[in-house]
């Protein structure tokens, strides 16, 4: 396999209301990306891979893989296109069935044993045309939580997510296009076991209950697409973090990753306004954030 060099940004955490300790100083590391390992105390370990495909690694050790276009996704590194280089995956997320975030999803489930949760109903599609068999599915629904590896594990909240959802894919029989239901879009606000929060927010437009999203969970971070034409451009995306939810940090993905997505980062930043109190945090594809 492939290593490439990481950088890993480092970033402050909130002390939540909800945890009685504050979290630890973060550390800086610098290592070869390959398959994750146990996070220091305190540490959750996020590594984005392009688009909007991210593995998670949790204080714990848990590692949550979210909307896994790898093999065919341009911005995934190729250290990391060989689905056996993310290593272990205890569980896959996946936010809506387009082929950019549904991708490999169904078999980085075989590969690892590891089952899909989806927040909006697709996994029965995914069974019933035969993607991926019942035992690796977890259905749950919008405002929806669960707590897969048990109640001092993470936990896993389905929201809502402003998109489409169509699951199209070419039957290997007929040899022709087709397109079933692919359940709703929804975003995911995953706790970490120290109470740290991350909002994956899939491909989204802006709407008004971002407002009462942030309110209710209060996420520490937003990973929020900016890349506008599907999405959210990074004006639209400015007045959701400023304006509605205000978490310390933003991660820009879903740009520039086709000719259609065209809002950058800077552009963010730049509709933010100086003074802005959320820090915008810019990985490259195959970098990694520990918080």
């Amino acid at each position: 396999m492939l290593r490439l060099r990481s950088v890993v940004l480092t970033a402050a955490v909130a002390t939540l209301a909800a945890c009685g300790t504050p979290p630890p100083t973060p550390t800086a590391v610098t290592q070869a990306p390959g398959p994750a390992t146990q996070t220091a105390a305190g540490k959750t370990e996020v590594l984005w891979l392009g688009q909007a495909a991210f593995r998670i690694t949790t204080p714990g050790g848990k590692v949550i893989v979210i909307d896994p276009w790898l093999t065919t996704n341009p911005k995934t590194p190729a250290g990391f296109k060989p689905l056996q280089a993310l290593g272990k995956v205890d569980l896959i997320l996946v936010t809506h069935a387009h082929s950019d975030h549904l991708g490999d999803a169904p078999a980085l489930a075989q590969l690892n044993n590891a089952p899909i949760y989806n927040g909006g109903g697709m996994g029965q599609s995914l069974i019933s045309l035969g993607m991926v068999p019942a035992a690796l599915v977890q259905r749950f629904g919008k405002t929806g939580t669960v707590m897969p590896f048990g109640p001092t594990g993470p936990k896993i909240t389905a929201v809502h997510a402003e998109h489409s959802s169509e699951l199209a894919l070419k039957n290997p029989t007929t040899g022709k296009d087709e397109t079933h239901y692919g359940g709703e879009p929804v975003g995911y606000i995953i706790e970490m076991e120290n109470g740290f929060r991350i909002w994956h927010m899939g491909d989204t437009g802006l709407f008004g209950d971002m407002r009462l999203i942030g309110d209710l969970y209060k996420p520490d971070v937003v990973l929020i697409p900016i890349g506008g034409h599907f999405t959210m451009g990074p004006q639209d995306a400015a007045i959701a973090v400023r304006d509605m939810i205000r978490p310390r940090f933003a991660i820009p993905i879903h740009y520039q990753t086709t000719p259609q997505l065209q809002g950058t980062p800077a552009e963010l930043t730049a509709a933010l306004g100086s003074g802005a109190a959320t820090r915008v945090i810019v990985p490259q594809p195959g970098e990694k954030v520990d918080f």
